[in-house]
């Protein structure tokens, strides 16, 4: 089979996981299911990922690429940004991707864990650029100290591995909330990573 095929293989995979990712949690969606949402035949998916985990794995993967690709195109975009208008900037690259962070809120452990060396290897290339990247705007629209800047970076990455539980909250937790007398107060994904990160700035 020519990479070209696998490549396409391998596309379709990962959209019919995201697909169902979107509706469903990621204990209830098997390979069965993602097999369901493809072309091919659900034995053929092991062509090309030999576990559930390792499906989503690519999925995370594309995730952190395509959010890459969004903070590029803010770093070209703009020559100068003042604290608040990089906050909003970096924001709107976090809103667009909803399912990067609800892989994020997961259990990485066992996703990690189920998955063979290379392909997490490849996961955390793109982990590791996402890091690169926004570091790379913190260069060229922040005036912080390189220790300031890994600070933030320490802090900012963590920060949005909540951002999704506290965005997404069920009527189910809601009521929970209200009957354990918690305050709590709806955010959208962009409301809270702005709060977050004009924190991490220090404004």
């Amino acid at each position: 089979m020519t990479k070209g095929i696998t490549d396409i293989r391998k596309e379709e995979i990962i959209k019919a996981c995201k697909k169902l990712y979107k509706k469903e949690n990621f204990k209830d969606i098997t390979i069965k299911h993602i097999g369901e949402e493809t072309s091919f035949s659900r034995t053929s998916i092991y062509n090309y990922f030999q576990t559930k985990e390792e499906i989503f794995l690519a999925l995370f993967q594309r995730e952190y690429e395509m959010w890459i690709d969004d903070l590029n195109k803010m770093y070209d975009k703009h020559e100068k940004l003042s604290k608040e208008e990089f906050a909003r900037a970096l924001a709107h690259t976090i809103e667009k991707r909803p399912t990067l962070l609800k892989l994020l809120s997961m259990n990485m452990y066992d996703m990690e864990e189920n998955s063979r060396m290379e392909v997490l290897i490849e996961f955390k290339k793109a982990y590791g650029d996402a890091i690169k990247t926004v570091k790379k705007c913190l260069d060229k629209f922040s005036t912080m100290k390189e220790k300031e800047k890994e600070e933030f970076l320490f802090s900012f990455f963590p920060f949005m591995y909540g951002i999704y539980p506290y965005t997404f909250v069920t009527d189910k937790q809601k009521e929970a909330m209200e009957k354990a007398e918690v305050p709590f107060e709806y955010m959208t994904i962009y409301e809270l990573a702005y709060k977050g990160i004009l924190k991490l700035l220090g404004v």
